[in-house]
């Protein structure tokens, strides 16, 4: 009588607490099987993380890639010192200081900064350096003065210590002071988002993006040079930044497969085909 009472109780027991689907019992497996890879991304780099994070996990299903952090390039690094993430994206270089002899730089791709407009500008397909200066200096304030339409134009704006100002300033503005009626967006999505939901706006962000994205902007020719990918790699279009990857010196397995698949032919053929230009 005890060991069939015993017997019956075991039984209940297991039963009340297996999960009756199957499915269950596999999805709570797989879950506790997935290995984490942390990473973190400047503003301007998470699109080419994202979608070399996406890919990567398609191919591995046992890998999740969770992004830490989104701000900028010096965040990114300063989580990466303190073991915060195993991988960051930026767009600018190591500086002297930031570097504690535990991690590396690697150059990973170039991204084509262009110049666009919201899609309600017409007549508006090409600027020339002294016109853009002057638009973003608040001397040319109407899309009328560049033979387009009757509109005050809206002058959206990134902070000046952001890849994407540093880079206006070297090719086209130079070291005037912008305009104080510009709208100021501290990351590039915002900015991008505002673009599209301002009209009569202009604003600087990735082709890559644009791309990948199918944004409905006009994209403007600056000195008659169209921001294509050709002219970003025959060097016709001199405004691009530098994307590069930083990680320790000694990464873990699943980080360094991470790592071997951006610099895969895989990953460079995925880059070259939503608008970057991979690294040599």
């Amino acid at each position: 009588m005890g060991i069939m009472v015993f017997g019956l109780y075991s039984c209940n027991s297991i039963n009340s607490t297996v999960p009756k689907d199957s499915r269950q019992i596999a999805s709570q497996t797989d879950s506790q099987a997935q290995k984490i890879i942390k990473m973190g991304s400047s503003s301007s780099t998470l699109t080419v993380s994202t979608l070399l994070a996406k890919a990567y996990e398609a191919q591995n299903k046992a890998i999740k890639i969770e992004f830490v952090s989104n701000s900028q390039s010096e965040g990114a690094i300063a989580a990466l010192k303190n073991n915060l993430i195993d991988i960051a994206s930026t767009s600018k270089q190591l500086k002297p200081e930031e570097d504690n002899g535990q991690i590396q730089y690697r150059e990973l791709a170039k991204d084509l900064l262009i110049v666009a407009t919201h899609n309600s500008v017409k007549g508006v397909s090409n600027l020339s350096t002294q016109q853009l200066k002057a638009i973003y200096k608040g001397e040319i304030t109407n899309w009328q003065e560049l033979s387009g339409n009757n509109a005050k134009i809206v002058v959206l704006d990134r902070p000046e210590d952001e890849s994407a100002k540093k880079l206006l300033r070297k090719y086209y503005l130079g070291n005037d002071k912008t305009t104080t009626k510009a709208v100021i967006l501290n990351k590039e999505g915002e900015l991008i988002e505002t673009l599209q939901n301002t009209p009569n706006s202009i604003g600087a962000f990735s082709l890559a993006y644009s791309l990948i994205n199918q944004l409905p902007v006009n994209r403007l020719s600056l000195n008659k040079v169209a921001p294509t990918q050709e002219n970003l790699i025959n060097g016709k279009y001199p405004m691009l930044r530098q994307i590069g990857i930083i990680s320790s010196k000694k990464p873990s397995a699943q980080t360094q497969g991470f790592i071997d698949f951006i610099y895969s032919e895989t990953g460079k053929k995925l880059l070259q085909k939503n608008g970057f230009a991979p690294a040599q």
